[in-house]
């Protein structure tokens, strides 16, 4: 990729995105400090929150892991859980709303909008605050706090090194991506989830400051976290009958990607503003907890979930169950104003409307391994919701320790998807997010005045 293409907005990238002619050169050691301390920061803020969040679900739910506790836990339980979770969101967004006067704002709007400037301390309390409910059960991403508090470590660094508006904005984007790559222990996808999802750019000069933050924070992070993959899973073998079945797929699924965001986004909008914020998230989670009760794996972030349907260990009538109620319950949790992720819920669902399209392509080409089908849906829907074919492969790559055994047929679904996802909405899933953001404070704005 060339890099004379420097003030060029990136095609198809985010909004107002553009490649600065001159970034983050060997003649500025300060933005170079910045990048390695960014780095630093983020992994072990990453190790911290992990380990949390490992304490805070053991607490909570003992047993083995999220699934399998709620599983075995009685009915009341999920309820009580799930409860006490909406109320901790009401009581933390009452706390944060009283120490600070900012207002949340979205990495990526931070990033696009506001020069990468954050709310340091609302960012933060909010973090925490979605480790504590994802662990409880939230039906939202962990990765969200990791990367939040990745973006603030480089924003305070910004100030201290008085970076520029360009600067800063890479830097932030390298944190967030350098604290998902901690998290997940994916050094080389978080970079590039930086800079093709966040930032919207790929550029040579852009590539060097995010894959030195992002190879630091997972060092780092090792110190305290295993270095294992997120999913386990078999050397599936490549054929033909597989391309052809992704070929058929893919739109499909970009389809299923176009809807998804869209529904988040329509979620997000109708968040609730007045003081129905305080108990609305109470509402929500109980009715989650009661849902639970049937269908314990709409509980938490979706990473069990996705790795039964990579092992196919899901019936075919729960897998088409779940593929429409896991969306609903991420929906539920964010309409409502629980913080939280949404890489590993889509994740999730591209498992699971892999693992259905998955049937028939196994009475069309019988013998082909459902797991498979599964695994490349994962990865098709993330690129098509995130808009980030590339930094979608390697992850799923980093995330199961595999790299041949599903490349070829994944990257036709990738591409197929992402073409369909992408000509029938420009935005991306985070996109969508702070863009309704701006159309909700903007009717909040013409409203009239109570006096």
């Amino acid at each position: 990729m060339s890099t004379e293409d420097a003030a060029a907005p990136e095609p198809g990238g985010r909004l107002g995105a553009t490649i600065p002619p001159t970034l983050g050169t060997p003649g500025a050691p300060g933005f170079w400090l910045a990048v390695l301390l960014t780095g630093v920061g983020a992994g072990a803020a990453a190790a911290l929150l992990t380990r949390l969040l490992e304490w805070v679900q053991h607490a909570v739910w003992p047993g083995g892991d999220l699934l399998e506790a709620a599983t075995a836990a009685a009915p009341w339980r999920h309820i009580a859980i799930l409860l006490g979770a909406g109320a901790l969101v009401g009581l933390g967004q009452f706390v944060l709303e009283r120490l600070t006067s900012a207002n949340g704002i979205d990495i990526a709007a931070a990033i696009t909008r506001h020069a990468g400037r954050l709310p340091a301390l609302r960012t933060v309390g909010s973090a925490i605050l979605s480790i504590f409910v994802v662990a409880m059960g939230a039906s939202l991403g962990r990765e969200g706090a990791p990367k939040q508090v990745g973006a603030v470590i480089a924003n305070v660094l910004a100030d201290r090194g008085r970076l520029s508006d360009e600067q800063r904005r890479l830097l932030v984007a390298c944190g967030a991506g350098a604290g998902m790559a901690a998290a997940y222990g994916v050094p080389l996808g978080g970079a590039l989830f930086s800079l093709e999802v966040l930032r919207g750019v790929l550029a040579l000069r852009l590539i060097l400051p995010a894959l030195l933050s992002a190879s630091i924070a997972t060092g780092v992070s090792w110190l305290a976290l295993p270095d294992a993959p997120t999913y386990v899973i078999p050397a599936y073998p490549s054929s033909l009958g597989v391309v052809c079945w992704a070929a058929l797929a893919g739109p499909i699924m970009g389809l299923g990607s176009v809807a998804y965001v869209r529904l988040i986004a329509w979620a997000d909008r109708h968040k609730p503003r007045s003081r129905s914020r305080y108990f609305v998230p109470l509402i929500a989670l109980g009715v989650l907890g009661l849902v639970s009760v049937r269908f314990p794996q709409l509980l938490g972030n979706g990473k069990d979930l996705a790795q039964l349907a990579f092992d196919n260990q899901i019936a075919p009538v729960l897998l088409l169950v779940l593929l429409f109620l896991k969306p609903l319950a991420t929906t539920l949790c964010l309409g409502s104003g629980v913080p939280g992720g949404l890489f590993t819920p889509s994740l999730a669902l591209g498992a699971l409307l892999g693992g259905v399209l998955g049937l028939a392509g196994s009475a069309l080409w019988p013998g082909l391994p459902p797991g498979l089908f599964a695994l490349i849906g994962a990865t098709a829907v993330l690129a098509a919701t995130t808009h980030g074919p590339i930094s979608s492969m390697v992850l799923m790559m980093e995330l199961t320790a595999r790299d041949r055994s599903f490349i070829l047929p994944a990257l036709v679904a990738v591409v197929t998807a992402t073409v369909v996802a992408r000509s029938l909405d420009p935005k991306s899933i985070y996109d969508a997010r702070y863009s309704a953001r701006e159309v909700g404070a903007l009717e909040e704005e013409r409203k009239p005045s109570p006096t």
